[in-house]
C-alpha cells in the first residue's frame, strides 16, 4: 500500500497543501531578492504574482482550518475523548515555541544587555506560525461548544468567522500599543509590525473548518461533480459579495481602501480560496492516486516553512539572504532563484523521507 491510497486519503487537500507551501516558498524567496527597480504595478506579469502574493496567506490557513478539522472530526468521540485534542494543544504548544525561537531577540540566549527596542519588537512579532497555533486552539475550544450547546460545526465555525470579521473592522482601528503590553498588541493589530494579527486573519482558518467539518461528517462528499460546483458557487457568491461591498464602501465613505485596509478584502481573497479549492476538488475527480512526495510536501509543511525561512530571512544565530541580496537581483536570476529554493525543499523532505527521520512533530 502506497501513501496516496491510506484510509481517509482526501486527496484534493493533499494537492492544496503542496501547492500552498511551494506557493509561499516562491512568493518568499522572489520577495526578498527582486530588485525594487522592477516592482512596478503596470507591468502585468510582477502584477499577477503581487496578486498570487496576497493570496498565499489565506489559502495556506483555509487549508490549515480544513485539514486540522477534518482530521479532528474523523474520530466519533467528544472533544474531551477525542485523541486529536491532546494532538491539537501540543501543536498549539509547538508553533507558539518555534515562532518565538524564530524571532529570539539575541543569540547569547540569557543576555540581554545589547538587545535594541527594534529586536524585542520583532521578537514580540505575530507570524503565520503564531496565528495557526491560536486558530487550533479555538477550532479546539469552538469543537467543544459545538458538541455542548448542540449547535454544530456549520453554526458554531460559521458564526466565529463572522464575529471576527466584524469585529476586525473595529479592532484594527485602535492603536493598542498604548493600552497593552506590546506582546499582547501584535495579537490585535497590524501596528506593531505583526503580520499575521488575529483580525481578520482567524476568519480564513475558521472558514477552512467548516469545509473540514462537512468533509469528516460526508466522507464521500469532495468524490462527486456535485461538491465541485457547490464550492464554485460558493466562491463567486463571495467574490460577489466584496464587489457590492466595493461599491458600498464608496458610497459611504467616498474612497476605498480595498487593496489595503478594506473588509471588503477578506472577502474577495475566501472567495478566491473557495475557488481554488474547487478547482483541486474538480482535478482530483480525475485522479486515483497522487505522488508519493505530494503527501510528504503537505505532510512537512512546518519543516519546510522554518528552514527557508531560516535561510531568506535568518535569525539570532544565522544570517539569511534578506542580509547579503535584500532586492538585488533582476526577474531572471530571482526566479532562478525561487526555483532552486524549491528544489531544495523538495529534496530535503524526500531525503527526510528516504532516510527515514522521524519528523512527525514537525
Amino acid at each position: 500500500m502506497t501513501l496516496s491510497s491510506t484510509k481517509n486519503r482526501v486527496i484534493f487537500l493533499d494537492l492544496i497543501r503542496a501547492f500552498a507551501v511551494l506557493n509561499m516558498v516562491q512568493g518568499h524567496t522572489i520577495d526578498v531578492l527582486l530588485g525594487t527597480q522592477f516592482r512596478n504595478l503596470d507591468n502585468i506579469f510582477f502584477l499577477s504574482w503581487w496578486t498570487n502574493r496576497g493570496l498565499t496567506a489565506p489559502i495556506f490557513l483555509f487549508t490549515a482550518g480544513t485539514v486540522f478539522t477534518y482530521l479532528f472530526r474523523l474520530h466519533k468521540e467528544p472533544a474531551e475523548k477525542n485523541p486529536r485534542t491532546k494532538k491539537g494543544f501540543g501543536r498549539f504548544f509547538l508553533l507558539l515555541s518555534i515562532g518565538y525561537i524564530m524571532h529570539y531577540p539575541t543569540w547569547t540566549i540569557i543576555n540581554f544587555e545589547n538587545v535594541t527596542p527594534e529586536l524585542w519588537s520583532n521578537f514580540f512579532r505575530v507570524d503565520v506560525l503564531h496565528l495557526i497555533g491560536v486558530g487550533i486552539l479555538l477550532i479546539l475550544v469552538l469543537a467543544f461548544l459545538s458538541e455542548k450547546t448542540k449547535l454544530g460545526d456549520l453554526i458554531i465555525f460559521s458564526t466565529a468567522s463572522i464575529i471576527f470579521f466584524v469585529a476586525s473592522i473595529f479592532i484594527l482601528r485602535v492603536d493598542w500599543i498604548n493600552y497593552v503590553h506590546p506582546f499582547f498588541a501584535g495579537y490585535l493589530y497590524g501596528g506593531t509590525g505583526s503580520y499575521f494579527p488575529l483580525f481578520p486573519w482567524l476568519v480564513y482558518i475558521f472558514a477552512g473548518s467548516i469545509l473540514g467539518s462537512i468533509l469528516a461528517k460526508n466522507p464521500n462528499v469532495f468524490k462527486t461533480f456535485r461538491f465541485t460546483i457547490s464550492l464554485l458557487f460558493v466562491g463567486l457568491g463571495f467574490l460577489l459579495l466584496s464587489v457590492v461591498g466595493y461599491f458600498v464602501e464608496i458610497a459611504l465613505t467616498g474612497k476605498s481602501e480595498f487593496w489595503t485596509n478594506s473588509p471588503n478584502l477578506v472577502i474577495f481573497r475566501l472567495g478566491i480560496v473557495i475557488l481554488l479549492n474547487s478547482l483541486f476538488t474538480f482535478i482530483a475527480l480525475k485522479m486515483k492516486t497522487i505522488p508519493k512526495i505530494v503527501i510528504l510536501l503537505g505532510r512537512n509543511t512546518l519543516l519546510i516553512y522554518v528552514v527557508h525561512i531560516l535561510i531568506l530571512y535568518g535569525s539570532a544565530w544565522n544570517v539569511g539572504l534578506y542580509s547579503i541580496w535584500r532586492e538585488a537581483f533582476n526577474p531572471l536570476v530571482t526566479i532562478l532563484a525561487a526555483l532552486a529554493m524549491i528544489g531544495l525543499m523538495i529534496s530535503m523532505v524526500y531525503i527526510f523521507n528516504r532516510f527515514n527521520f522521524r519528523n512527525r512533530s514537525l
